[in-house]
């Protein structure tokens, strides 16, 4: 069984939708099992025993949420040797255009060394049917990959 783990952080319920999407898409893959945890509970030990990572975050400030940040500041140094090339896919829900919350993201997992797989699913404004369809597949991507030994 390949473990996808589901890191994210909302505060409007946006983003939480939008995880609980790319969970559905990791579950409806065959030997694929997803942990959806809150950023402020996930932890280095959540890291360790995953297969693959989707991290999902607010865009507040133009910046990735506090509480996403702190998920990394917390477990970083205990993982950075052992993250090599976990393959990695972003979902931001943003009012504005997401970059600055994608651009600071993608800079940080540069330092995990995660491995990107899938465009980044950036949804401006209201989640949409679509957008949520998008989230699915991200996260059908991500497991079926991982289980196909694609990534």
């Amino acid at each position: 069984m390949h473990r996808i783990l589901i890191v994210f952080h909302s505060k409007t319920g946006n983003t939480e939708r939008m995880a609980r999407a790319v969970e559905r898409g990791v579950l409806s893959t065959e030997g694929a099992e997803a942990v959806l945890k809150r950023a402020s509970e996930a932890t280095a030990d959540d890291l360790r025993g995953c297969d693959g990572i989707a991290l999902g975050t607010p865009e507040n400030f133009g910046y990735m949420s506090g509480m996403m940040k702190d998920f990394f500041d917390r477990t970083f140094y205990e993982v950075q040797d052992e993250t090599f090339r976990l393959p990695c896919a972003v979902f931001i829900s943003a009012g504005n255009d997401g970059t600055g919350a994608l651009n600071s993201i993608e800079r940080i997992t540069l330092g995990y060394r995660f491995k990107k797989i899938y465009d980044p699913v950036i949804v401006r404004g209201s989640v949409t049917e679509e957008d949520l369809r998008a989230c699915e597949e991200l996260g059908q991507t991500l497991a079926a990959g991982i289980a196909l030994g694609i990534y």
